[in-house]
């Protein structure tokens, strides 16, 4: 019989470490969290290494030397781990009133508050946040713009033929834009819910270079709007990458903690007890209206279209009607080179794209002006999570 050979633990990136597994359940605590996962920290020549990467085109070897002390400051930031190197008390409108909180996350916290303020306003326009959710423009590798981005332009001209702002979101800028990132999430949520704050704390960590993160201006024209219209084509059966780093940032508006005081930051156990004592899961954008455009070439469209509206839903937010909520294929199973002048051809479509714009105008009309309420508005939700 042949031999299975299996490799040693010190050639195993990660290899499971039977210390780590509690022997029984008896063992741990509820709030107690589980460790041994972790990869292990960087040690200085692997640094260099990793840092370096970032400066391999010949024009930098004339500031070599500053950039030699610019490592060694962000080595001692990394070993150190400075996620949140300027801070200040809370102040008295947060739990613990002492506790030092990231300046740069009560600048996004305040910012969302004064949006809210603005929202909620009946003296004010209406706002409609447009959303492109394609990866690809005319700017990057592609030389193209997207079909999407077309249709966007044809839903804010609609948009504001009735006199709404509009806001334009093109995710498209990921692939384009200088050092433009949305940084994935990192799961808090499924730890403990109130370990998830609104808005996310866990961007920036400038320790680990995650820097720069849109999410805190995104947050922002989420909460601004009276209503959100995404547009987006099919990639392999599923939203583009871009629009699903932005998605799962927003878990955060949908049950998040809005004071990280109360978890002293992100204590797994504090938050892990705070959400054994109750939490509401509260809704942070709940109310706004939402439209839906979901192209494709050859499969998806409907499959997407159900997963996005799915997802709006859960988050409280309201369908402008059968309308509001399209999906279409642009030039079915024809090639990719001519799927601009396909678009161009189906006026049909075009017009069904200026139908979701004007779905939203009028549900957001009857939102505002307190005509419109869900059916189930004061049914009680025997599950909040």
């Amino acid at each position: 019989m042949p031999c299975i050979c299996m490799p040693l633990l010190a050639e195993v990136s990660h290899p499971f470490d039977p210390v780590a597994a509690p022997a029984s359940i008896q063992e741990i605590t509820v709030t107690e969290p589980r460790k041994g996962q972790a990869p292990a920290v960087l040690k200085r020549d692997e640094f260099h290494f990793e840092f370096r990467r970032s400066f391999i085109d010949p024009t930098f070897a004339a500031v070599e030397a500053d950039i030699a002390r610019v490592e060694q400051v962000a080595w001692e930031n990394y070993i150190n781990g400075n996620k949140s190197p300027v801070t200040a008390k809370a102040g008295p409108e947060f739990e613990d009133p002492d506790y030092d909180l990231s300046t740069e996350w009560k600048a996004t916290r305040d910012s969302l508050l004064a949006a809210e303020t603005v929202q909620k306003n009946p003296a004010t326009k209406s706002r409609v946040l447009l959303i492109c959710g394609s990866a690809r423009n005319d700017g990057s590798c592609p030389g193209e713009m997207s079909k999407t981005y077309r249709m966007v332009k044809l839903a804010a001209a609609t948009l504001a033929a009735s006199d709404v702002e509009v806001d334009l979101l093109d995710l498209s800028l990921l692939t384009s834009g200088y050092d433009q990132h949305i940084y994935p999430c990192k799961g808090c949520v499924s730890t403990a819910m109130p370990l998830c704050h609104w808005p996310c704390s866990c961007y920036p960590n400038h320790g680990q270079r995650q820097t720069n993160d849109w999410m805190a201006e995104i947050y922002e024209k989420w909460v601004a709007a009276h209503a959100v219209i995404i547009m987006t084509p099919v990639y392999w059966y599923q939203t583009p990458g871009v629009l699903k780093l932005m998605i799962d940032r927003l878990v955060c508006a949908d049950g998040g903690n809005p004071d990280p005081s109360s978890t002293h930051g992100k204590d797994a156990e504090k938050a892990k007890q705070l959400e054994l004592q109750g939490w509401p899961y509260p809704k942070h954008l709940a109310g706004r209206a939402y439209g839906l455009v979901v192209h494709g070439d050859v499969a998806g469209v409907e499959g997407v279209r159900r997963g996005l509206s799915d997802w709006l839903d859960w988050m409280g937010l309201v369908d402008a009607g059968a309308l509001s909520r399209l999906d279409r294929f642009v030039g079915y199973y024809e090639s990719y080179a001519e799927s601009h002048l396909a678009l161009d051809k189906d006026l049909a479509l075009q017009q069904e794209v200026r139908n979701v714009a004007s779905a939203v105008v009028n549900a957001v009309a009857e939102i505002r002006a307190g005509n419109f309420e869900p059916p189930d508005a004061e049914l009680h939700r025997p599950r909040p999570k």
